[in-house]
């Protein structure tokens, strides 16, 4: 089993070094413990006991010889798999590559991904890299790696194979829904450079794309709002914040984004196990965007710190969302501490949006429902979400939003066909919707005008 269904491309997993002296020393509490534990405890015991039994009737009689480490980290990996998709274990070489990812530098494709029956699902592909560049989308199933079947390999392995120097090659095989026949990819592996904020000028209007929630984020986004009114020569139309394909990262971050547009109330609070363990935060005092209009662009890859931006400043009355339903992922995962070099990635509490949502299963519903339909493949490409994921937490608060979902009335303002927006120079169809909408929502006064000669520099 995979110890995480939403990995990066550059999350590899090696064994852990754990002494097998763990067992016996739980053994040895059982003893010490057996007369004054409850009946739960006893229990619990006696199946620590059958699972010692198997663990050696393992090593004695399976046909090949057997690796102790690996066993007892394939029974940490099952332990925590059967709780929810994104509790796991991170052994040394897990902590290492998360740093790297998190620096910003590795050999890659740039992918996010996850297995799904034993073959390997994209989640999304991630702005400039190789990936994105040659048109691998959410939702396709990578099957071959430079022709080789991968079925039945686990996430780890795959992923290890698609990763390598940079200006290597390497072919993927692609099955897309709505296609007849797989087809391949060749790719060139490039250093992907993790800048998860990007900004320009569109008709005066700052467009801030951020596509993870990194170590920066929130003060690269306060230099991205400063940059553009430097760029646009004043106080922009308006802002679009696209969080479109954004598979989240850190809470802090995503509390320090949605801070910088807001300038009182609550942003999002999180939920333990206990109806006391609560936790909120709040937004500080002044307000970078000062008041202007705000589009939050959102789509099925959008997910976790980026749903708590949105839902922040979509409940806050701060910003209109727009796009399609978002991931889903309402659960906060607490990394700890088991030796110097390795963790326990454990799902330890639930968030929830200003008036009390739970985005969990259900998603972000944006304000205006808008289809990507520059994308060849958008009406035949199904989404996936959290509620797709196995043993997902449950949301007993979720609203059954099918019957809308499977509406199928034709919006008369959405009819444009791909071909007919390319000829009108729309490669973009979601954020072009937006630009226009924030000339409407604009104040009365007309912004600053100042010659754009080139594009703004990011």
């Amino acid at each position: 089993m995979p110890k995480s269904l939403l990995r990066t491309i550059a999350l590899l997993a090696a064994g852990a070094a754990i002494p097998t002296i763990m067992i016996p020393t739980v053994q040895g509490a059982r003893a010490a413990e057996s007369a004054s534990a409850p009946a739960t405890d006893q229990d619990t015991y006696k199946q620590l006991d059958q699972f010692m039994n198997v663990f050696q009737k393992v090593r004695a009689d399976y046909v090949d010889k057997t690796d102790d480490t690996k066993l007892i980290k394939g029974a940490i990996d099952g332990m925590l798999a059967s709780l929810d998709p994104h509790s796991s274990y991170m052994d040394a070489h897990d902590s290492q590559q998360m740093k790297l990812t998190t620096d910003g530098n590795y050999g890659g494709l740039g992918l996010t991904v996850q297995a799904e029956d034993g073959v390997v699902k994209v989640q999304t592909p991630t702005p400039d890299t190789p990936a994105y560049r040659a048109g691998i989308k959410s939702g396709d199933y990578i099957t071959h790696i430079n022709g080789k079947l991968i079925y039945g390999l686990s996430l780890d392995e795959a992923v290890d194979q698609m990763r390598g120097a940079p200006g290597s090659k390497v072919t993927l095989t692609i099955v897309r829904p709505g296609r007849d026949k797989p087809f391949d990819v060749a790719l060139t592996r490039e250093t992907i450079v993790v800048k998860s904020v990007k900004w320009d000028v569109k008709n005066h209007v700052g467009v801030i794309a951020i596509n993870s929630f990194s170590k920066q984020t929130g003060a690269d986004t306060r230099a991205a709002i400063a940059a553009i009114t430097k760029a646009n020569g004043g106080l922009p139309t308006g802002y679009i914040l696209d969080l479109r394909d954004d598979p989240g990262g850190l809470l802090d971050q995503a509390i320090e984004v949605s801070d910088a547009f807001l300038d009182h109330g609550e942003i999002v609070s999180q939920r333990g196990r206990t109806k006391d363990d609560i936790e909120r935060y709040y937004a500080h005092a002044g307000d970078d965007a000062k008041g202007l209009p705000i589009i939050v662009l959102v789509n099925a890859g959008s997910a976790s710190a980026a749903e708590i931006v949105a839902g922040a400043l979509q409940d806050q009355r701060r910003a209109l969302v727009m796009g399609e339903r978002s991931f889903g992922k309402g659960s906060v995962q607490t990394l700890l501490p088991l030796t110097d070099d390795t963790a326990l990635r454990l799902t330890t509490a639930r968030y929830y949006t200003p008036s009390g949502r739970s985005v969990q299963e259900g998603g972000i519903q944006p304000d205006v429902p808008v289809p990507q339909l520059s994308d060849p493949d958008y009406k035949d490409r199904p989404r996936f979400r959290e509620d797709d994921l196995r043993r997902h937490l449950i949301n007993e608060a979720k609203v059954d939003d099918s019957v809308l979902e499977a509406d199928d009335k034709i919006d008369p303002r959405f009819t444009a066909t791909p071909d007919q927006l390319k000829k009108q120079g729309v490669t973009d169809y979601q954020l072009s919707y937006a630009l226009q909408t924030i000339e409407r929502l604009a104040p009365s006064a007309p912004p600053a005008k100042v010659a754009l000669a080139a594009p703004a520099k990011r």
